[in-house]
């Protein structure tokens, strides 16, 4: 008999029911139907935009001044193609995997086995930390912006206003809840609205353009094409600003009808919105404040009105909602990385039936693909310790900008270039006909991840050496 792997046939009942309305300490076995997939389309792109967008959007007008609008503008939309490709193999490597069971680890287990627990270990390290420093570092700015607006000149807000820890521990019990829940799906209405936040900030840096507020500086030089020593330093901005492959497996085991076609429109849809948004924020900043704007180009503006006030809380806003959304994928990989032993199964290529006699039954699998579906006391311990870890660190530590450059630019190069190359290549390398130049592509792709690797590592290294001679 033959058996479908990946792609959910068109005549199954996509029907489900909601996992994250059941208790998460309860008892009983999952119903069968709970393995079909009900995500839309429209849910599947606003997370995966969600994740791809963050406030490294902010540096883009910087980028842009490093280079001229043009470079500016080619590089970005390179780096888009780039990402856009190692997504598309990485929903093709899927296929691969049994009936919605796909995952970083069930790819790995077929085509590196060896290596599978070392590539979800690099994929939770690198997911869930930086997300929470940056909201203690922002929120008590957001708290002076607005008492600038609504108060005197001379009035201070409290001290616990301004306090990152204070603010630390408000945004746990709001965040929380959210990171305990199953599916990816369930934070689509967070998604969407991180989404208008973003949407708030491209409003703002057009408007400002068209009517800069009173007290902006004035901008310096603008060039079409302009070259300096920062260019360098910069680029991994563009390189890293589509890292959204950690949450690719999930969205693909949740969409309804997760044929080709679709993840191409939710893949395409997403990486488009993001460039778009980049290219806008880049040339409007970069047309606003020339040779003269910053690292993050909201700061750039007067915190005068309530206008800019709402849009510095809309970063924040941002962040905060995109947090659960790295939580979902840690949490899947530590899974397998403390007890993900077993080989996922599947066949040698995408058109092999097998007799019924040879079939091998897949175990039932969570969405991130881990072997046995994890129970609701290791969802729990395991959320709850990735939570509890993640606001202690950021609780106590105010700078880790030094290891996040490493773990970052390692980490999002593996799993954004690396990876999906390799596991295309391999998967894909003995299909009769199959196109030589995809493969050839493959090989790029890993190449070119392995020379971001390199570089970046070298760039960071250079970094520590030179604070050290200061």
């Amino acid at each position: 008999m033959a058996r479908s792997y990946g792609v959910a046939p068109v005549d199954r009942d996509d029907t489900v029911a909601d996992n994250d309305n059941a208790p998460l300490l309860g008892a009983g076995a999952p119903r069968a139907e709970e393995e079909d997939g009900h995500a839309t389309i429209v849910s599947c792109v606003g997370n995966l935009a969600n994740t791809i967008m963050g406030t490294g959007m902010l540096t883009f007008p910087l980028v842009m001044a490093s280079g001229g609008i043009l470079p500016g503008v080619v590089t970005c939309i390179t780096s888009g193609c780039i990402g856009a490709l190692g997504l598309w193999m990485l929903s093709r490597c899927a296929t691969r995997t049994p009936y919605r069971k796909s995952s970083f680890f069930a790819v790995s287990k077929i085509t590196f086995p060896s290596a599978a627990v070392f590539f979800d270990a690099a994929i939770a390290i690198k997911c869930f930390v930086s997300y929470l420093i940056i909201i203690k570092g922002l929120m008590p700015a957001v708290v002076r912006s607005f008492y600038h607006v609504f108060t005197a000149p001379d009035v201070n807000p409290p001290w616990w206003a301004v306090s990152g820890h204070v603010w630390i521990m408000v945004f746990l019990a709001f965040l929380a809840p959210l990171c305990f829940l199953h599916r990816l799906d369930s934070l689509r209405h967070t998604s969407y609205v991180a989404l208008f936040s973003v949407l708030y900030l491209v409003c703002i840096v057009i408007f400002c353009y068209w009517s800069r507020p009173e007290g902006t500086i004035e901008p310096g030089p603008i060039y079409l094409i302009h070259f300096d020593k920062s260019f360098i330093s910069t680029f991994p901005v563009q390189v890293f600003a589509y890292t959204c492959a950690q949450n690719l497996f999930p969205l693909y085991n949740e969409l309804k009808s997760n044929t080709q076609p679709r993840m191409n429109v939710v893949i395409f849809t997403s990486i488009f919105s993001a460039t778009a948004t980049y290219e806008i924020i880049a040339l409007f900043g970069y047309l606003t404040f020339g040779s003269k704007v910053g690292p993050n180009i909201i700061a750039m503006y007067p915190s005068t009105t309530i206008f800019i006030a709402i849009g510095q809380f809309a970063i924040v806003v941002m962040v905060m909602f995109s947090y659960p959304l790295q939580v979902h994928p840690c949490r899947g990989c530590l899974d397998k990385v403390i007890g993900g032993t077993q080989k996922a199964v599947a066949p040698s290529s995408e058109t092999q039936s097998l007799n019924e006699d040879e079939e091998v039954e897949a175990e039932a699998l969570d969405p991130h693909g881990s072997h046995g579906k994890m129970s609701k006391t290791k969802h729990v311990a395991l959320t709850s310790a990735i939570v509890g870890f993640g606001f202690a660190i950021a609780y106590f530590v105010d700078d880790l900008q030094l290891i996040l450059s490493f773990v970052g630019s390692t980490g999002s190069t593996t799993i954004s270039f690396i990876l999906p190359g390799l596991f295309y290549f391999k998967l894909f390398r003995n299909d009769p006909g199959h196109s030589r130049a995809l493969l050839g592509a493959a090989l790029a792709l890993a190449l070119y991840g392995a020379l971001i690797f390199v570089f970046c590592l070298t760039f960071n290294i250079m970094k520590v050496i030179d604070s050290h001679r200061v």
